[in-house]
């Protein structure tokens, strides 16, 4: 592709670079001047303009982005996603059903690596997605791309993103409570686990409110419905010995891990009884804020593997919040001050 000013007499069919303004209205950027074109500018008084014309063999920009999506995304409907008309050398993906983002990231970043002019930007991998939320977007920076560049991200690309829809359907959650402090059905905790279950489709089966005993929650684990099972404790997980991890090993169930590095969230556990996934869910559970509870439950309905090495991963980028009442808790008082 060539970009530059020319003489107005050989622009017609070059694609104008930068938008002009006229003595009556304006010529837009993007737009293949016509003959018509050429003679409003030159009456307008101009002489040259700045232009973009395509060599043999160079792919206009919307052509290329629709060939770059349709590459990413070769089967929309089985990838739960929708390839919106191109624009401005841009195609924007949508979800079209809930779940999670599915990214491979060595493709995407092969695909960005072969030229400047072709891009793809998406959401983190294994974001929680919605119908209708935008999770990538192509963009072709230029005004055309070679068509040999353009075939090396489109093989870079094949099928690199998709939408995990959700599969578990149901869930069964366990709420201890303690002495001097009853549990309503209604607790905002309750209601805040209710709605992130609501959010990814999944219904709550069951509630158990049972005394925070390791043998009452194991009891209460024992026929608990649900292809989910959730632990919210009246006092926080301190150990993988702790009430709620010891009755999940007492039921019959294993513990994948034990705390996590995301804050807030640290106090969360994943195990396994039979089939059922489990999640001690941490005390920040209750609130309906982002935490690290989510990024494992949302994994988890989706039946994406979490292991103790996807937790400790987390770490980078897991400092979702500070607040004014806990300033930089990590940090320690300031030698100067």
């Amino acid at each position: 592709m060539r970009f530059g000013p020319v003489p107005l007499h050989v622009a017609e069919g070059a694609i104008l670079a930068h938008s002009v303004q006229l003595a009556k209205g304006r010529l837009r950027k993007g737009r293949v001047l016509s003959g018509d074109d050429i003679a409003t500018l030159a009456a307008n008084g101009l002489t040259r303009v700045t232009v973009a014309q395509l060599d043999p063999g160079d792919i206009e920009e919307n052509e290329a982005a629709r060939r770059l999506a349709a590459a990413l995304v070769p089967n929309p409907d089985a990838a739960g996603l929708e390839l919106q008309e191109a624009f401005t050398g841009r195609v924007n993906i949508r979800a079209t059903r809930a779940g999670v983002v599915e990214i491979d990231v060595a493709a995407v970043e092969a695909l960005n690596a072969v030229d400047p002019m072709i891009t793809l930007a998406t959401v983190p991998r294994w974001q929680r997605a919605w119908p209708g939320m935008m999770v990538g977007t192509v963009k072709i920076i230029a005004y055309g791309v070679e068509n040999n560049a353009l075939c090396r991200a489109e093989d870079a690309a094949r099928s690199a993103i998709s939408i995990r829809p959700v599969e578990v359907q149901s869930a069964g959650l366990i709420v201890t409570e303690v002495p001097g402090d009853p549990v309503h059905p209604d607790d905002k905790g309750i209601r805040s686990v209710t709605g992130r279950l609501e959010a990814l489709g999944i219904s709550l089966d069951a509630l158990r409110i049972v005394a925070h005993d390791s043998e009452a929650i194991r009891a209460a684990l024992a026929d608990l419905p649900g292809a989910l099972k959730l632990i919210l404790t009246a006092s926080a997980t301190s150990d993988i010995h702790d009430v709620a991890p010891s009755a999940v090993v007492a039921a019959g169930g294993q513990i994948t891990r034990f705390g996590m590095p995301v804050d807030p969230g640290n106090l969360l556990f994943l195990g396994q009884i039979g089939p059922a996934p489990v999640i001690g869910l941490p005390g920040c559970a209750r609130s309906p804020a982002l935490n690290g509870a989510d990024w494992v439950l949302e994994r988890v309905a989706c039946g994406v593997p979490v292991s103790a090495a996807d937790i400790s991963a987390m770490g980078v980028g897991g400092l979702l919040k500070e607040i004014p009442t806990r300033p930089q808790p990590r940090a320690g008082r300031n030698p100067n001050g």
